[in-house]
């Protein structure tokens, strides 16, 4: 076991995000042993769960666009998904082989129609937080290492979050997987190292 100030944060293992899923990141399930193995290394697991409303603002069905493109939101520039984690539908559970019971909490993002919300600390405005970096701070937890789908997307911003947040990061870029779209994990990769995440 890790000292008590270290957490283990498993981004979006969801049924969509694993090979026969709405959104599919090639290989996603293949991190799930991996992932469950390192769950008794840490003081704390913490899990999080993309959770949209059908009809998000995100999705491309939304905007009648196709799916991949960019769009401009209030917020900034906005890819536009396939239909995926839909509150209450099977693509939204965590796969089933991931050990659920050992979280400590679920963070559930994205349930605001209005925006998008990569990170496990802020929506995608990057100024309404989660309430996970005040949860993790009242804790006493300090370092924090990322694993999950999809390291270019979610795992991503997360990381480069509780960073500029103060936290100590890690990501295992062996138990995550990629959607690499248009060139984005090559960028995801050098936008953490700039962010001081390690990389793994």
């Amino acid at each position: 076991m890790t000292s008590i100030n270290e957490a283990l944060l498993v981004i979006d293992v969801q049924n969509d995000f694993c090979p026969g899923g709405a959104l599919a990141v090639p290989e996603g399930d293949l991190i799930v042993p991996g992932i469950n193995a390192l769950m008794d290394d840490f003081a704390a697991v913490i899990l999080t769960q993309d959770w949209h409303p059908a009809g998000h603002s995100s999705f491309a069905s939304t905007h009648g666009a196709d799916p991949m493109t960019v769009t401009e939101m209030p917020y900034g520039p906005q890819v536009l998904w396939p239909d995926h984690c839909i509150q209450g539908m099977s693509g939204a559970l965590f796969h089933e082989d991931l050990q659920t019971d050992r979280a400590d909490m679920v963070i559930r993002k994205g349930y605001n129609p209005a925006i998008d919300s990569y990170s496990a600390l802020f929506e995608n405005d990057h100024t309404t937080p989660t309430g996970l970096e005040g949860y993790l701070k009242t804790r006493g937890i300090t370092k924090l290492t990322f694993v999950g789908l999809a390291t270019d997307f979610c795992v991503n911003y997360s990381a480069v979050d509780a960073a500029k947040a103060g936290f100590e990061v890690s990501v295992r870029l062996d138990l995550c997987r990629a959607i690499d779209f248009d060139g984005s994990l090559d960028a995801a990769k050098a936008g953490m190292k700039d962010a001081g995440v390690k990389l793994i």
